[in-house]
C-alpha cells in the first residue's frame, strides 16, 4: 500500500510526497489505520523505524477534519516527550507534514522564557508538544487547560520512565478528559512500561515491530578492546582516518563529554558536546550545526541524544560502553536511519567487559571484534601527539568548569 492510497487529507499527502516517501514503514503501516479509527494504540518499535510519522500523519488528518467541521476550540492533541531535543524534533515533524493544513502547533519546554509560549497558547493551538516540567508549570499557573483534549500521545515512554517521569504522567491524568484517544509509543517494553501503558489505554491495539536482531540490518557494528586511558588516542585516530564522516560519540557523563572534547582540542580536532548542563540556546545551536554537517563531531550523553533523529550520521562511537543493552541499541540506532547505511564502533576496556557480555546476551550473538595487533596499538598511541601536560591541565581546570556550570544553572533559574 502506498501513501497516496490512504484516505488522508490531500495537503498531508502533498507534504509526504515532497519528502520523497512513497510507502509506509512497518510501524506506520500498522499504526495509521487504527489511529484514524480512533482506537488506542500501544506500539513498540526499535529506533529509526519511523515512529514519529506513524502518529503525526493520522493525528494531522483527524484534526484537519475537526477544524473543517468547526468543532470546539482548545488543545486537541498533547504529545508528551522526555527531553527538549525530542520535543523540538516531534514539533518539526508536525510542521513539515502539516505545512499544507490549517492545524496550529506549539512546542513548550523549559530553559527558555515562558511568556511567548503563554501568548501562543492564548492565541490558540491545536497540537501541543511538551516536556513534563514546563507543561506542569503552565498548568499550575492556569495558562494551560486540557479539558478539550481528544488525543494524548506518550512518545519514548521507556525513556520517560528512566528519567523518573512516571509520577508526572500519573498526575497528568487528573487534568485530562476521561474519554480520549491514547497513543503509547516506546522503543522497548518491560513490566513497568506495561503497567503504565495498560493503566492509560482502553482496549488498545498492540503493535510490536521486533526483529530477531534489535540492531537494524543496515548498521555494521563492531567492538575494539582498548584500555580506558588510551581511548582518546583511538578516537582521534578514527576521526582523522574518516575526515568526511559525521560522527556521534557517546560517553557516560556530562563531565566525560567535556573531557573528551578538550582532549580532541589538544590534538587540533574540532568537536562540540551536548548535555543537560548547557543552556537550551547552546544545545539548539549545537544540534543545528551538527544536523547541517557544519560540525562533524558531536559528543553526547545518553539523556541528551535519546530519540533524536539526526540525518546522515555516518558513524556512532561508544567511547564508554553503555550501562544497559537497551541503551546500546538506542545509541547505534542513531546511524543507519531508514535506508541509509551506518557504522558503529565501541571501545571496550577491561573494566567494561561485563557490560559487553550483557549486551551480547541481549543481542543473542557476539559483536564482531576489531583485531588490533600490539604493533598497531603502539603506533596509534605514538601517532596522536598531545600538547604537553594536557591531562594535568584538564584536571587543574575542573574547578573553573564547575564554577562555569553553576553560573549557567543560575541563569536558567
Amino acid at each position: 500500500m502506498k501513501f497516496e492510497d490512504y484516505r488522508i487529507a490531500e495537503g498531508i499527502k502533498k507534504a509526504i510526497s515532497k519528502l520523497g516517501y512513497k510507502k509506509p514503514t512497518d510501524i506506520q503501516f500498522r499504526s495509521i489505520p487504527p489511529i484514524l479509527r480512533g482506537e488506542d494504540v500501544l506500539a513498540i518499535a526499535q529506533t529509526g523505524t519511523g515512529k514519529t510519522a506513524a502518529f503525526v500523519i493520522p493525528i494531522l488528518h483527524k484534526i484537519q477534519e475537526q477544524k473543517q467541521g468547526r468543532r470546539a476550540g482548545g488543545i486537541k492533541c498533547l504529545v508528551l516527550a522526555p527531553t527538549h531535543e525530542l520535543a523540538l524534533q516531534i514539533y518539526s515533524v508536525f510542521k513539515t507534514l502539516g505545512k499544507h493544513t490549517k492545524v496550529d502547533f506549539l512546542c513548550i519546554h523549559g530553559g527558555v522564557e515562558q511568556d511567548p509560549q503563554i501568548q501562543h497558547l492564548n492565541d490558540g493551538v491545536d497540537v501541543l508538544v511538551a516536556t513534563p516540567g514546563r507543561m506542569f508549570d503552565l498548568i499550575s499557573q492556569g495558562h494551560l487547560i486540557l479539558n478539550h483534549l481528544k488525543i494524548l500521545v506518550l512518545d519514548e515512554a521507556d525513556h520517560m520512565l528512566d528519567l523518573g517521569f512516571i509520577k508526572d504522567i500519573r498526575d497528568l491524568e487528573r487534568h485530562l478528559p476521561k474519554h480520549r484517544q491514547t497513543l503509547f509509543f516506546s522503543a522497548t517494553i518491560n513490566d513497568s512500561i506495561k503497567k503504565l501503558a495498560y493503566s492509560l489505554v482502553t482496549n488498545a491495539i498492540r503493535i510490536q515491530i521486533s526483529p530477531k536482531d534489535p540492531v537494524a540490518k543496515n548498521i555494521t557494528h563492531a567492538v575494539a578492546m582498548i584500555e580506558m586511558d588510551d581511548k582518546r588516542h583511538f578516537l582521534a585516530d578514527l576521526i582523522r582516518k574518516n575526515p568526511e564522516f559525521k560522527i556521534l560519540v557517546f560517553v557516560r557523563t556530562k563531565v566525560r563529554a567535556e573531557r573528551v572534547k578538550k582532549a580532541l582540542e589538544r590534538v587540533e580536532i574540532v568537536s562540540d558536546s551536548i548535555h543537560s548542563d548547557k543552556l537550551q540556546e547552546e544545545r539548539e545551536m549545537t544540534m543545528r550545526l551538527f544536523r547541517r554537517g557544519e560540525q562533524k563531531i558531536l559528543i553526547a550523553t545518553d539523556v541528551s541524544a535519546r530519540g533524536i533523529d539526526i540525518p546522515y550520521v555516518d558513524m556512532v562511537v561508544n567511547y564508554d560502553m553503555p550501562e544497559t543493552a537497551e541503551n546500546y541499541v538506542h545509541r547505534v540506532g542513531r546511524t543507519g536511519r531508514g535506508e541509509q547505511k551506518g557504522q558503529a564502533v565501541s571501545f571496550c576496556s577491561k573494566e567494561e567487559q561485563e557490560k559487553l557480555s550483557f549486551i551480547e546476551t541481549h543481542l543473542g550473538k557476539p559483536i564482531d571484534r576489531i583485531q588490533i595487533s600490539k604493533q598497531e596499538y603502539k603506533e596509534t598511541l605514538i601517532s596522536i601527539e598531545e600538547k604537553k601536560d594536557d591531562w594535568r591541565t584538564l584536571l587543574a581546570n575542573e574547578d573553573l568548569e564547575e564554577q562555569s556550570r553553576k553560573k549557567r544553572k543560575k541563569k536558567r533559574r
